[in-house]
C-alpha cells in the first residue's frame, strides 16, 4: 500500500491486510508517524506524540496477529482527545492549568480501546477544557482544517477531526457536550457519533457539564465508527451515569437495508438561517435516502426553540466544576474561556431549574416524534466551517448550532459527509435516533454513505 491507499485505509481493510501479511502494524504505525512529522507542524492536531509507545504497541499487535488473534481493532492506530486521562502521559485539557498534569490511571474509554488492541499515536489537541471556542492567546496552537487552513476544524475535538481528515490516524476519541464530536466531523468531512447519554463511560474524562457530556469515536467511515463504538460501549461502574442497557452488534447491523425505514425531517430550527449550499446538499441527501427505500416525511418538534436552554445548563455546570480554580488561579485560563465560565455564576438557581424543565419538555417531544419515525435527519451544521478571523471577531458572534438539542435529549446522533460548498468545504448530514438504538442510526448512515462518494474525497494536504 502507498499514498492515499495507506493513509486513508479503513479498519476492515487494514485488518485483512494484516492477516494476509501484506502489511504489518509496525509498517503502518511507522508510516503514520512519518506523516504526522510532515503534516502536523501546519495542522497542529497533536499536542503530545507517543512515538516510542506506538511502535512498541504495534510490535505487540504484530506478535498477537501471528498467534491468530482476531480482534478487529488489533494494530489500529488511534489518537485520544487530550481530556481523556492517560496513565503516565501528559493530559493538558488544552489549558495552562493542566499543562504538566500526568495522570496515574487511564480513562475507561482509553483502557477499552487499548484492551481491544489499538495503538496509541498520541494525544490530540482540544479547545480549552472542551468548551467549543478557541481564541487568540490560547495556551496551545489551534488545530487547523486540512481542507483550508484558514478555516476552523470545529471544536472542541478539533485535533481529532483534523488528524482524521488529513490521514494522520485511523480513529480518534472525542467528547460531545453541545456538538464537539459532530462539529469537527462536519467541518472536516469525516464521521463522528455521539452515542446515547450513558452508553460510553466518561470516567477519567475531564468534565465540562455533568448532564450534557458524552464520549464517543470519530473515524472516516460509518463502519469504522461502528467498530470503535463496539469496543467503547457498555456499563462502567466508575461512571454514575453509565447505563446497563445491552450493547448491540453495531458493525453486524450495517448490512441490513433501510427500505421501509421511517426518516423524519425536522425543518423548523434546523434549516433556519442555513446556507443555500447546505440546504441543497441536505435535500439531495434526502432524495438519496428515498431512492434507497426509506420513507422520508416531515415532522414537527413544537418546542425545539427551547434548545437555547442548553447554554444555561452548560454554563452553570461548567462554572460549578471550575469554581475553585477560577477563584484561586484565574490567570491560567484563557481570557475568553474565563469570561464564558464566569458567566455561569450569573444564572440563578431558578433559571437553572427552568432550563432543566424546558429540557425535559423538549426531550419528551423528541421521543414522541421517534415513536412515529426511526430516525430524525437534519444538517449537522447550518453553515460550513468559518474562518478563524470570523470566529475571533467578537462583532460576528458564534453561529447557532444544530447539535445541542441531541445533547439535551441524550439521543444518539451521527454526523457524516453529504456534500461540499462552492469553496470546497465539507457539508454534513446529521442522523439521530431513539435511546440506545445506535445500530439503527449507524445503519441509516452506512446505507447513505455507500450510495454516495462524499466520504472518499480527500483534502489537499
Amino acid at each position: 500500500m502507498a499514498g492515499d491507499e495507506l493513509w486513508y485505509a479503513g479498519i476492515r481493510e487494514l485488518g485483512t491486510r494484516f492477516r494476509k501479511r501484506e502489511l504489518s502494524p509496525v509498517e503502518l504505525t511507522s508510516a503514520l508517524l512519518a506523516r504526522i512529522e510532515r503534516l502536523d507542524p501546519t495542522l497542529n492536531a497533536f499536542v503530545t506524540l507517543t512515538a516510542d509507545r506506538a511502535l512498541a504497541e504495534a510490535k505487540a499487535a504484530e506478535a498477537a496477529l501471528l498467534r491468530g488473534d482476531t480482534r478487529p481493532l488489533l494494530g489500529i492506530p488511534v489518537g485520544y482527545k487530550d481530556i481523556y486521562a492517560t496513565r503516565g502521559i501528559r493530559t493538558t485539557g488544552g489549558s495552562a492549568l493542566l499543562a504538566d498534569w500526568v495522570p496515574d490511571a487511564d480513562s475507561t474509554c482509553v483502557t477499552r480501546l487499548q484492551d481491544a488492541g489499538c495503538v496509541m499515536l498520541g494525544k490530540l489537541i482540544t479547545h480549552e477544557f472542551a468548551w467549543g471556542i478557541q481564541s487568540p492567546g490560547h495556551r496551545f496552537k489551534p488545530a487547523r482544517n486540512p481542507w483550508n487552513v484558514d478555516h476552523i476544524p470545529g471544536g472542541s475535538s478539533s485535533g481529532s477531526g483534523a488528524a482524521l481528515a488529513s490521514g494522520m490516524c485511523v480513529g480518534a476519541l472525542g467528547t460531545d457536550t453541545g456538538g464537539s464530536i459532530r462539529g469537527p466531523a462536519s467541518f472536516c468531512g469525516v464521521v463522528g457519533i455521539k452515542p446515547t447519554y450513558g452508553r460510553c463511560s466518561r470516567a477519567g474524562v475531564l468534565t465540562l457539564s455533568w448532564t450534557l457530556d458524552h464520549t464517543g469515536p470519530l473515524a472516516r467511515s460509518v463502519e469504522d465508527c461502528a467498530f470503535l463504538l463496539q469496543a467503547l460501549a457498555g456499563h462502567d461502574a466508575a461512571d454514575p451515569a453509565s447505563s446497563p442497557a445491552p450493547v448491540s452488534d453495531y458493525a453486524g447491523a450495517l448490512a441490513q437495508p433501510i427500505r421501509g425505514m421511517k426518516i423524519g425531517i425536522a425543518r423548523d430550527f434546523f434549516l433556519d438561517g442555513a446556507d443555500d449550499a447546505v440546504v441543497s446538499a441536505f435535500e439531495t441527501a434526502l432524495r438519496t435516502l428515498r431512492d434507497l427505500g426509506a420513507d422520508v416525511r416531515d415532522v414537527e418538534i413544537p418546542n425545539i426553540w427551547d434548545a437555547p436552554s442548553f447554554m444555561v445548563i452548560m454554563a452553570s455546570e461548567a462554572f460549578a466544576y471550575h469554581e475553585r480554580d477560577l477563584r484561586e488561579r484565574p490567570e491560567l485560563y484563557g481570557d475568553l474561556l474565563r469570561e464564558r465560565l464566569m458567566s455561569g455564576a450569573l444564572y440563578t438557581g431558578s433559571e437553572y431549574v427552568q432550563a432543566m424543565r424546558l429540557r425535559e419538555r423538549l426531550r419528551g417531544e423528541m421521543l414522541d416524534v421517534l415513536r412515529t419515525v426511526d430516525v430524525i435527519a437534519t444538517p449537522t451544521s447550518p453553515k460550513p466551517a468559518p474562518t478563524f478571523t470570523q470566529m475571533w471577531d467578537t462583532r460576528v458572534g458564534f453561529p447557532r448550532s444544530n447539535m445541542p438539542p441531541f445533547n439535551l435529549s441524550g439521543l444518539p446522533a451521527l454526523a457524516l459527509p453529504c456534500g461540499f460548498s462552492s469553496a470546497g468545504l465539507p457539508i454534513s448530514l446529521q442522523l439521530a435516533g431513539r435511546p440506545f438504538e445506535e445500530a439503527t442510526v449507524l445503519r441509516a448512515g452506512h446505507a447513505y454513505e455507500q450510495a454516495t462518494e462524499w466520504h472518499r474525497r480527500r483534502p489537499p494536504v
